[in-house]
C-alpha cells in the first residue's frame, strides 16, 4: 500500500441529498456506513484522515472518527468548502478528496491512482465516456490550494472546472464502474444488489 506524501484524506460527506432523500454517507454498502468505510480505506494511504461534514452533521459522528466541519465563510459553496476548510486548519498540506457517492470505489483502484499523485499538478479520476474529471475522486496538491482559494474569492466554486483549467493528471480506472455515482434510491438499490451478488 502506497502512502501519498504530505497528504491528508478527506471523506466528503455531502449531507442530505435531495434526490436520494437521505444522507448518502450513511448508506451501508460494505458493512459500515459509507463515510466510515471510506475513512478506514483511506487510513492506509494518507498520514491523516478526516470526515468533511457540514456543521449540522458534526453532532452525529461516531466515536473514533476525526472530522472537519465546513467553516462559516465557505458554507453553501459545495465540495470546495471541504478543501478550503481543511486547508485553513492544515496549511501546506495536499488533500485527497473522496466523495461518498461511489459505492463501487475500491482499494485496488485507489492504490493505482496514488501513482498519479505526485508533483505540482492535481490528479483526478477521469471518465472517458463523458470527458469529465471526477472532482470528488481527486488529489489536490498543496501548490494548488492558493489557486483554489482565489477561485472561491472570485465566486467560482466548481472543482471540475478547476481541474480542467489546471490540466490535471487524468487517471482512467481499469474498472470504470468504480466512478459510477449513485444518487437516487433506485440506483442505490441496484448497487446494493450488485454488491451482494
Amino acid at each position: 500500500m502506497s502512502q501519498i506524501i504530505n497528504t491528508i484524506a478527506l471523506v466528503a460527506c455531502g449531507g442530505q441529498s435531495s434526490r436520494m432523500g437521505t444522507d448518502k454517507g450513511l448508506i451501508n454498502y460494505h458493512g459500515l456506513p459509507q463515510r466510515y468505510h471510506l475513512y478506514r480505506m483511506l487510513s492506509g494511504f494518507c498520514e491523516e484522515v478526516f470526515l468533511s461534514v457540514s456543521p449540522a452533521q458534526s453532532a452525529n459522528i461516531a466515536d473514533g472518527y476525526r472530522f472537519i466541519a465546513d467553516m462559516p465563510p465557505y458554507s453553501g459553496s459545495g465540495p470546495i468548502a471541504a478543501l478550503l476548510s481543511a486547508a485553513d486548519e492544515h496549511p501546506c498540506k495536499s488533500f485527497l478528496l473522496i466523495g461518498t457517492d461511489y459505492p463501487f470505489f475500491n482499494e485496488k483502484e485507489l492504490e493505482a491512482f496514488t501513482k498519479t499523485c505526485t508533483g505540482l499538478k492535481p490528479a483526478a479520476f477521469y471518465n472517458p465516456a463523458t470527458g469529465f474529471f471526477e472532482p470528488l475522486l481527486a488529489w489536490y496538491p498543496a501548490s494548488s490550494i492558493a489557486c483554489i482559494q482565489q477561485q472561491w474569492r472570485n465566486g467560482a466554486y466548481s472543482l471540475r472546472a478547476f481541474l480542467r483549467e489546471q490540466d490535471a493528471n487524468p487517471y482512467i480506472p481499469e474498472d470504470i464502474n468504480c466512478i459510477r455515482s449513485v444518487d437516487d434510491p433506485s440506483a442505490r438499490d441496484e448497487a446494493l444488489q450488485k454488491l451482494q451478488d
